[in-house]
């Protein structure tokens, strides 16, 4: 066991089990009420999946809504899929919770903003004496979003 406790970590892993109960939430039930998500994502991550047009037209980030149209929500230990309309051309996607940049509900002024991001296990150990890098979670107040 290392010599500290790597909060940053393990508020990331914590963030992203929030929105993997949520969107298990979605896949079960549908969205409720006036709820819809603002993802944005990396599309250079090693796992993300998404079209070729797609890629070319996002080559770092895109930003998905998931609101009044989507199909084949499956979600899964390290990512979700999903079907999203682009332009009337069904598209689908796969996200890995660790592509995630922002997660954003504004109908309920919630949101979480991953400062970096880590593709390497997570759970491997370091060794010797250096500590590993800090990767920084931000939990966004809801009193920024309040008028």
């Amino acid at each position: 066991m290392s010599g500290h406790i790597d909060y940053g970590n393990l508020m990331h892993r914590a963030m992203r089990g929030l929105i993997q109960q949520v969107l298990t939430q979605v896949a079960d039930h549908g969205l409720p009420g006036e709820h819809h998500f603002f993802i944005t994502f990396d599309t250079t991550h090693p796992d993300a999946r998404l079209a070729d047009w797609l890629r070319d037209r996002y080559p770092t980030e895109m930003t998905v809504v998931i609101q009044n149209w989507f199909e084949n929500l499956l979600v899964e230990e390290d990512g979700f899929h999903i079907t999203l309309n682009f332009g009337d051309s069904p598209e689908p996607l796969y996200i890995p919770y660790t592509a995630i940049y922002t997660f954003v509900d504004p109908s309920v002024e919630f949101g979480l903003r991953f400062e970096t991001q880590d593709y390497d296990d997570e759970d491997e150990e370091t060794s010797g004496d250096e500590p590993p890098s800090q990767p920084e979670a931000e939990v966004v107040s809801l009193d920024s979003f309040r008028k």
